[in-house]
């Protein structure tokens, strides 16, 4: 039977100086699919948690080790589902979200706590480790994509889905090839490209802005992430939204 997910899941794999990734999965959202955290020690020790995958004491425990959790990162509207936990867990940890979230009605029902907007310029408390870029989109959509300057790694979330076909139970991969989100160019799906569209020349400037970077790497939730050759890996993968 095929498996999305990139074992070992729910530890920490060092990927970069103060960076590392948490693969899980596979999470459900209509298929299945390998989702992936980041986490990063600010220069300060603090630890930054970017879209939260499943809760456990053991991982909880594994991150402490190298820091405090002191921030947990929604990065956009949909990457919110096991923030819950992790705020119970981490009582010391600030929650920041774009503001769109804290208005969806799921989330207001949820009970989760949003302590912080998160907007186009990075706050005083990661500013030196982290720059970000704000790509908006329709229908309440909008993206936080962070970058590492010190390692050269740039931090998405939806916006790109490389989903590798073998990994996929065989009647998805069809579906996920015209979706155009699978690997080795994958883009982020159909439905997603519509929302950053309606963005309009203020996401196409912001993604042109994330290629600019020049990332030596680049991390995202769903499939095999850039590891080489990762600035035209990604100019080839926004090239639906740059003009």
């Amino acid at each position: 039977m095929a498996d999305p997910t990139y074992p070992p899941l729910d530890t920490l794999k060092p990927i970069a100086p103060g960076i590392w990734i948490v693969d899980s999965g596979p999470f459900s959202a209509g298929l299945p699919l390998p989702v992936r955290m980041t986490v990063v020690r600010l220069a300060g020790g603090d630890v930054w948690l970017h879209s939260p995958t499943r809760f456990s004491e053991a991982l909880r425990r594994e991150i402490e080790a190298i820091g405090p959790i002191r921030h947990l990162v929604a990065p956009n509207i949909a990457h919110w589902t096991f923030l819950a936990e992790w705020q119970r867990r981490c009582s010391g940890a600030t929650l920041w979200a774009p503001p769109e979230l804290r208005r969806r009605m799921p989330v207001r029902r949820s009970g989760l706590r949003i302590d912080r907007d998160l907007g186009p310029d990075s706050p005083t408390e990661w500013a030196g480790d982290l720059g970000q870029t704000s790509v908006p989109g329709g229908f309440g959509f909008r993206e936080i994509a962070f970058f590492h300057a010190v390692s050269g790694t740039l931090i998405l979330t939806d916006l790109v889905l490389n989903l590798e076909p073998h990994k996929l139970p065989p009647y998805l991969r069809p579906l996920m090839r015209l979706a155009g989100a699978t690997a080795p160019d994958g883009r982020a799906p159909l439905y997603l490209r519509f929302l950053v569209r309606l963005g309009g020349r203020e996401a196409s400037r912001a993604a042109a802005a994330l290629v600019a970077l020049a990332p030596r790497r680049v991390l995202f939730a769903h499939g095999a992430w850039f590891a080489h050759d990762a600035t035209p890996a990604l100019r080839r993968s926004l090239r639906w939204l740059i003009r």
